[in-house]
């Protein structure tokens, strides 16, 4: 797979023709079989909602069957922000196509990233053109890139972590919502105690009412 064509599992509207998208971005080292079972989870409040989850563009370093979305040699923010920039026109060029598949505007698409494609998914938003109707980051942060200008229009934003998060501490919420305010895109967030790495039922749960708030009704 190159940069260049991006592909993974989808999930057609239990209803009808999609009015919305949800896309769905893996952490380093799964690929978008990882998340797409989501799709079942989130499709009963989402009828009318396809689901897609890419497979990262590169093959991952450190799991001989997994992806990345950009090599982890580095974890400060900088190095972060160069990697998050870097994946980003392969990711914005697979959402104009998958839009465009699914005859869904870009007002309608929803971004959902975990851990490193939580990084995708909130790197990614300041760059589009049309804001995207929701960005939900689980287990993840904001490492940038800062837009030059503040949006106009920021999308709605919610962060999920567990309080017990070993590989992305739990500080890095807290740090990525102050960046993300201080940038001009204000977040909600919420902790899931005693989780570790991962999402749970609560965590769910509120992506789920966030899904359903920020995509209801039509077009």
């Amino acid at each position: 797979m190159s940069m260049h064509d991006l592909d993974g599992p989808r999930l057609a509207p239990r209803s009808g023709e999609a009015n919305a998208l949800v896309v769905l971005l893996h952490g380093y080292g799964a690929d978008g079989r990882d998340l797409i079972d989501l799709a079942e989870e989130f499709g009963g409040r989402l009828p009318h909602a396809a689901f897609v989850a890419p497979h990262a563009p590169e093959p991952c370093a450190q799991a001989p069957v997994g992806r990345q979305w950009f090599a982890l040699d580095d974890l400060d923010l900088r190095s972060l922000a160069l990697g998050v920039t870097a994946a980003a026109p392969a990711l914005e060029r697979f959402l104009a196509a998958e839009g465009a598949r699914w005859g869904v505007p870009p007002h309608r698409v929803a971004l959902l990233g975990f851990s490193q494609g939580a990084m995708m998914a909130l790197g990614v938003m300041g760059r589009l053109a049309v804001p995207p109707a929701a960005v939900i980051g689980l287990s993840g942060l904001w490492a940038g890139p800062r837009p030059e200008t503040p949006p106009a229009a920021p999308p709605p934003i919610c962060l999920i972590h567990g309080t017990q998060d070993e590989v992305v501490p739990v500080e890095a919420l807290f740090s990525s919502a102050m960046g993300l305010m201080g940038a001009g895109f204000p977040a909600e967030w919420h902790l899931c105690p005693g989780l570790g790495h991962g999402i749970d039922g609560r965590g769910l749960a509120i992506t789920g009412d966030f899904l359903a708030r920020t995509l209801a009704g039509n077009p």
